[in-house]
């Protein structure tokens, strides 16, 4: 099986060490600990101080490279650029840093979301929006793909990504339930908390749980359907003041919901 079918199969692919990435990584890294310091960024830490979400919290350029001239470019990139299309132009990278004790409960997280995230590792599909005061979901952010590159050395226990294998496909089908009979120009208003649910049941059900672990150098690539969290913090992972730091890009997707949909 070719790495890409493999990660048209599992819906994910762990890359091995490019001194590319690794080089991109170990110049990202002060400016990512340096933006959790920074007052300014404050709002981002949450789920009392065990995690920084940082959305778009790394300076890099559109091109994915960052102030001082490091590219962003190695195998990870060539993949993309080969199975998945030209890189788009990139955000600034989401900069997710978690501590030792995490998961603490989010700002405002009642006992039962609270419990999700123990239990199911707060298990989610990027792009999927909580909105009005029923808390239902939409697609409000169709992503194109996930790619995910570690910023330092960190213990395969301190809070690594979870995924399910093959889960894209299930939610898939869920999602291609609750557009059923609508016009593909409307699907980014349609409510589909309930087909999301339901999908998300099955794959916990069906799919292998499976957690990721990467050194800096490494990088992994997630397809944008995948159900995926985060773990918790375990106890005998090793106390890290820096934390766990991870740069993640998550690109809009051309063609919004309905190639998000339909796209391999």
């Amino acid at each position: 099986m070719s790495d890409y079918q493999q990660f048209l199969s599992r819906g994910w692919i762990r890359f091995q060490q490019d001194p590319a990435i690794l080089t991109w990584a170990q110049q990202a890294l002060p400016m990512g600990q340096a933006a959790a310091r920074n007052p300014e960024h404050q709002h981002w830490m949450d789920c009392e101080g065990t995690w920084f979400i940082g959305v778009d919290a790394l300076e890099n350029f559109p091109d994915g490279s960052l102030p001082d001239g490091t590219p962003l470019k190695g195998n990870a990139v060539e993949f993309i650029k080969e199975h998945l299309g030209a890189l788009p132009a990139l955000h600034r990278a989401q900069l997710s840093i978690t501590y030792p004790g995490y998961p603490k409960p989010r700002a405002g997280e009642g006992e039962a979301a609270f419990g999700y995230r123990l239990r199911r590792d707060a298990a989610h599909v990027d792009g999927v929006k909580m909105f009005g005061d029923s808390r239902n979901r939409r697609v409000e952010e169709p992503h194109a793909w996930v790619l995910g590159i570690p910023l330092n050395l960190s213990s395969p226990q301190a809070a690594p990504l979870v995924i399910w294998e093959g889960s894209h496909e299930v939610m898939r089908r869920g999602f291609s339930a609750a557009y059923k009979g609508i016009e593909p120009e409307e699907w980014h208003l349609v409510d589909v908390t309930e087909a999301y649910k339901a999908a998300r049941a099955e794959v916990f059900e069906t799919c292998k749980r499976v957690t990721v672990f990467a050194k800096p150098g490494e990088s992994y690539l997630m397809h944008r359907l995948c159900l995926h969290g985060v773990a918790l913090w375990a106890p005998e992972a090793p106390e890290q003041a820096e934390g766990r730091a991870i740069a993640y890009f998550r690109p809009d997707l051309v063609g919004g919901v309905p190639a998000w949909l339909s796209l391999p």
